[in-house]
Formats: structure tokens, C-alpha cells, sequence
């Protein structure tokens, strides 16, 4: 599975931006996707992740209520809006794919990864 960011930019406090994440190159809906972050000088973080059928999602607790994940498998993307952005979401943001299980919060679960897009909020 080949996966693209895209959506990120410079954003002020408060604003909010939606990220999304083309996949190519397998069955889409096979997989779980998820949305990581890593800040820098940080380790790479969860944020996200909904089942192939849409039937599930998880959140980051401190994230919940802001953000949230989506999919549309007829058009192979996964989406992650973002409301009431904080300087502290400045991060570069990664789409996976995979099939974690119950691991769904590990970076090691996911098969596929993203190039990342890039996510600044100034305050």
C-alpha cells in the first residue's frame, strides 16, 4: 500500500485544518488506518485510528473531542480533521496502514506508512 499525506500547513491557534491520506496500490478497505504524529525531538505518537469498516474508531484521550478520523473507501483516502488547533499539535502528521488488532495505539502494528505532512499552529 502506497500512502500520501496531504492538507498541512501553517495554521493560527484555534483554526483548524482536515488532513487527508491517498492510498494506492492494495485493497484499501482491507486495512485499519491510523494517524500518528511526531513533534520534534519527540517520539512518534498516536493519534487516531478507524477500522476497515468504519465501524470502529480509538482516539489519543487528550485529542478526543477536537479531532477526529474518517474514511471514504470508495475513494481509497483517510481523513483526519482537526479543530481548535493548540501550538502543541505542531507536529509532522503520518498515516498507517495495517492490521494492529488490539495494538492499535503501537507504531509497530501498522504495515505502511505515510511520507508525513507537515502541521505548524502559531499562537
Amino acid at each position: 500500500v502506497q500512502l500520501v499525506e496531504s492538507g498541512g500547513g501553517l495554521v493560527q491557534a484555534g483554526g483548524s485544518l482536515r488532513l487527508s491520506c491517498a492510498a494506492s496500490g492494495r485493497t484499501f478497505s482491507n486495512y485499519a488506518m491510523g494517524w500518528f504524529r511526531q513533534a520534534p525531538g519527540k517520539e512518534r505518537e498516536f493519534v487516531a485510528t478507524i477500522s476497515w469498516n468504519i465501524r470502529n474508531t480509538y482516539y489519543a484521550d487528550h485529542l478526543k473531542g477536537r479531532f477526529t478520523i474518517s474514511r471514504d473507501n470508495a475513494k481509497n483516502t483517510v481523513y483526519l480533521q482537526m479543530n481548535s488547533l493548540r501550538p502543541e499539535d505542531t507536529a509532522v502528521y503520518y498515516c498507517a496502514a495495517g492490521r494492529p488488532g488490539p495494538q492499535v495505539v503501537e507504531t509497530t502494528a501498522y504495515d505502511y506508512w505515510g511520507q508525513g505532512t507537515l502541521v505548524s499552529v502559531s499562537s
